[in-house]
């Protein structure tokens, strides 16, 4: 059996389970701007990306009988939004485009933003530019890069083939530098 991750809410954690409303107020007031953030890059809508994670939360709330300590409290709660904002992204019917078996996948498993190193007029750049890509692309890339999954995870949580994984962010990236070169990026 693995090893039990110990969170530094874990307190306040254990008070949720008590079904304590304070307790739940603290836990959301340590999270929520984290997870409106996921949120709203899968979504790309304030009010949207709002109600999701307040359902998000309450659904945490009612599920956290079931947390067990094996990844982090974080983790967990941001699995739970990642979960909420696709299913909204799917109920809008913005489905993922289909992707071309022929097409070969570009590999690029090292790569990472490093926003401390851009300068706040480029990450606004790049912020315009991710949300004009398709919802599919915007979602797998939003996953990848900034969420920190990997392509057998974000597989799993959309329900896509890896290989479906790896060719929606391929494109995705490449429709993003073409997009920020029309923008002489």
């Amino acid at each position: 059996m693995g090893k039990l991750y110990r969170n530094i809410h874990q307190d306040i954690i254990d008070r949720c389970k008590k079904k304590e409303e304070k307790a739940q107020f603290q836990l959301y007031k340590l999270y929520y701007k984290a997870m409106y953030n996921t949120c709203f890059r899968i979504v790309q809508d304030t009010a949207e990306a709002e109600d999701i994670m307040q359902e998000a939360f309450l659904s945490a709330f009612s599920k956290i009988k079931f947390y067990k300590g094996k990844v982090s409290f974080g983790a967990w709660l941001k699995k739970i939004v990642v979960n909420k904002a696709i299913d909204a992204v799917r109920k809008k019917k913005e489905f993922f485009e289909q992707i071309d078996d022929s097409c070969s996948v570009i590999e690029d498993d090292n790569y990472n933003i490093e926003i401390d190193e851009l300068n706040k007029e480029k990450v606004k750049k790049i912020q315009r530019a991710v949300n004009q890509l398709s919802a599919g692309y915007r979602v797998v890339l939003s996953l990848f890069l900034f969420e920190g999954y990997n392509h057998e995870e974000i597989s799993k949580i959309l329900n896509i083939s890896n290989s479906t994984s790896r060719s929606q962010y391929a494109r995705a990236k490449a429709k993003l530098k073409e997009i920020l070169a029309k923008n002489n990026f």
